[in-house]
C-alpha cells in the first residue's frame, strides 16, 4: 500500500454494542429451569442493549504515536480490541494500511501450555513471517526482554512481569508496521517501563504507528505525537495531546458532582461514605494534610470492611493509596464512623489534587471517585532558592539531602 496517499488506520462509523441480560431470576439447576418453562412456555429472556462505542470516524497517518484518553468505561479498551481483531464491531468499518502487532490486557497473545520460545515463533507465524525471518530477530527479543533463563518454560508458569516483558518485546521487534499497546506496561519495573517508553518512541521515528492507552498523562505526553479522546463511546476530539488531556481533566469535575449522589456510585451500597471533609482548602507542599471520612453503618452487614483512600494529581495520576488494611484498620459496620487521615508525606507539588474513597470488604462497597478536591500552593519547601527547572520533572517533591565526605 502506498504510504503517501493512505493513512495506516482509516476507522468510518464504527460502532459496538453488546447485549446485556435481563435482571429476572435465572435458573441455576437444570430441574428449575425445566419447571419454569412448563410453568412459563411462551416467555422469552429480556436483554438490554449497551453501546460501548458509537460511531467513530477517523484517520490515522503514518509515524504517529497516538494516545487514546478517557475515564474508565469510554471505550478505549473496546476500541483497540476492535483494530487488532480480537473483537469485531457491531457495524462501521476499519482499513489497516499493513500488519498490526498488539499487547493488551496480560494472559493474551501467548499460549499458555507453549514454552517462551515456541510463542515467540508463533507469533511470527501468525503475523506472516517465515522462520528465518524471526530468527534473525530472535537474539534481540530475548535481550530485550531479559527472560533468557525461562525461553524454555510454559509461559502460564511467568509472573505478570516476566509475561509482559516478553510480550511486549515480541510486539515491537517483530515485522509489523502498526504496534496497539493498552496500559499493561504498569505490570513491569520502573527499568523496563522507562526502555519500553524508549523503543515506542523509536518506533514510531521509524514510520511505524503507534497506539497508546494510557490513564497517565506524563506517560502520554512524553510517547505521544496526537491523541484521541473518548467519552462514553464517542470519538469528543481528535488533535494535539495537550487539547486531549485538557478535556481528560475537566472531566473529573462533571463525575465529581455526579457522584455527589450515593445512588450513581458503584458499589453494592451496604455502607456508604456520608461525606468527606479536608482539614483545610489549601495545603503547603510539604505540611501535614488530613482527610475525615464520614461513614454510615449497617446493622445488617456481617464482617468488618475497610477503607482505602487515593490522592489523585490534576491527570488523575494517583500519587498515594493509603489503605486501612497497611496499618491494621478495619470498621464495624453496626456503627458509624468518623475517620481521619492524616498524610505526612510525601510533598506535594503545587496544583490541585482529588480525593477518592472506597469502602470494601470481599467486594466493594462504595466507590466515591473526586469526593473532596484540594490545592497545594505554589511555595518553595527546600532551603534555598532555585529556578522552577529544579523542581518540573516528577510526580511529587522529595525530602532529601546531599552530604560531601
Amino acid at each position: 500500500m502506498d504510504k503517501t496517499k493512505h493513512p495506516a488506520i482509516r476507522v468510518s462509523g464504527l460502532g459496538k454494542t453488546y447485549r446485556i441480560g435481563g435482571t429476572e431470576h435465572r435458573p441455576t439447576t437444570a430441574s428449575e429451569a425445566a419447571v419454569q418453562r412448563m410453568r412459563n412456555p411462551l416467555h422469552k429472556s429480556t436483554y438490554a442493549q449497551f453501546e460501548a462505542l458509537k460511531d467513530l470516524t477517523f484517520d490515522i497517518p503514518w509515524g504517529e504515536a497516538v494516545g487514546i484518553i478517557g475515564r474508565n468505561g469510554a471505550g478505549k479498551s473496546t476500541l483497540l480490541k476492535m483494530l487488532t481483531r480480537i473483537t469485531a464491531p457491531t457495524h462501521g468499518r476499519i482499513e489497516l494500511g499493513g500488519r498490526i502487532g498488539s499487547l493488551l490486557e496480560v494472559g493474551t497473545g501467548f499460549h499458555p501450555e507453549l514454552t517462551g520460545k515456541e510463542n515467540i515463533y508463533l507469533n511470527g507465524a501468525l503475523l506472516g513471517m517465515h522462520r528465518k525471518e524471526i530468527a534473525q530477530r530472535f537474539d534481540e527479543i530475548v535481550d530485550f526482554s531479559g527472560v533468557e533463563k525461562f525461553l524454555g518454560t510454559p509461559v502460564k508458569r511467568y509472573s505478570s512481569g516476566m509475561y509482559v516483558r516478553l510480550a511486549f518485546a515480541v510486539a515491537v521487534h517483530l515485522d509489523t508496521e502498526i504496534l496497539a499497546i493498552d496500559e499493561v506496561l504498569a505490570v513491569g519495573d520502573a527499568e523496563f517501563q522507562r526502555k519500553s517508553l524508549a523503543k515506542m518512541r523509536d518506533v514510531a521515528t521509524d514510520g511505524r504507528t503507534v497506539l497508546f492507552v494510557s490513564h497517565q498523562a506524563q506517560t502520554v505526553s512524553t510517547l505521544c505525537s496526537s491523541a484521541i479522546y473518548l467519552e462514553s463511546g464517542r470519538m469528543v476530539y481528535q488533535g494535539d495531546v495537550a487539547g486531549a488531556l485538557a478535556l481528560y481533566r475537566d472531566s473529573f469535575e462533571k463525575f465529581a458532582v455526579s457522584q455527589m449522589d450515593p445512588a450513581r456510585r458503584p458499589g453494592s451500597g451496604e455502607i456508604r461514605t456520608r461525606a468527606v471533609t479536608l482539614s483545610a482548602d489549601h495545603f503547603d507542599p510539604s505540611g501535614p494534610k488530613a482527610v475525615t471520612i464520614h461513614l454510615d453503618s449497617n446493622t445488617d452487614v456481617i464482617g468488618q470492611y475497610y477503607v482505602s483512600c487515593h490522592i489523585n494529581d490534576l491527570n488523575g495520576s494517583v500519587i498515594a493509596q493509603c489503605d486501612s488494611r497497611l496499618v491494621g484498620q478495619w470498621f464495624d459496620p453496626a456503627e458509624p464512623h468518623d475517620v481521619t487521615l492524616s498524610l505526612n508525606g510525601p510533598w506535594l507539588k503545587p496544583g490541585r489534587y482529588t480525593v477518592d474513597v472506597y469502602l470494601c470488604k470481599t467486594g466493594v462497597l462504595d466507590a466515591w471517585e473526586g469526593a473532596a478536591v484540594f490545592e497545594v500552593l505554589p511555595t518553595n519547601p527546600y532551603p534555598e532558592l532555585a529556578s522552577d527547572e529544579a523542581m518540573s520533572r516528577g510526580l511529587v517533591l522529595a525530602d532529601f539531602t546531599y552530604k560531601r565526605s
